[in-house]
């Protein structure tokens, strides 16, 4: 009766391991969106998320925060790399299929890639928020006559 009941222990234990391992693939192969967005409020508790979209492999996801920046959450299985992207700091060009971006962050190169996304509009709309989040300056220096323009409302290009 022993042999039966160690048995019977040693099988429980043994379909335990088999579904918590099941588990653990399930959530590396597939990332919660809302998993990511408790991570990313973790690490930075001042920045409110307006909008978010992720990319087909929903690995990566790029938000829209609040003061017109942009943030950025990658998937690492359960463990989630979460960024800011400051003005200034990352650079983007579009892919060939029209549906994605390549991203290049200068200040952090292991995240460089091209991110898919399920639509062309879902692209071009994290493009103007990375866009967005840049800091233009003009090689214009501000002259006499530029200065009176803006005054009285006209536009004067030398």
């Amino acid at each position: 009766m022993l042999w039966l009941l160690l048995i019977a222990v040693v099988v429980a234990v043994g379909a335990f391991y088999m579904r918590m391992n099941a588990r653990a693939e399930r959530d590396f192969e597939n990332p919660d969106a809302g998993s990511a967005m408790v991570e990313f409020g973790r690490a930075f508790p001042d920045e409110a998320i307006r909008a978010l979209h992720s990319t087909i492999d929903r690995k990566a996801i790029f938000l829209r925060l609040h003061d017109g920046k942009a943030g950025f959450i990658q998937s690492h299985g359960t463990h989630y790399v979460c960024h800011v992207i400051h003005p200034g700091k990352v650079r983007v060009n579009s892919s060939e299929s029209g549906r994605g971006l390549i991203v290049h962050f200068p200040d952090f190169a292991y995240l460089d890639n091209a991110f898919e996304f399920r639509t062309a509009e879902e692209a071009a709309e994290v493009s103007l928020w990375l866009l967005g989040s840049f800091s233009p300056q003009s090689d214009f220096s501000d002259e006499p006559s530029v200065q009176a323009a803006q005054a009285n409302d006209h536009c004067v290009i030398p």
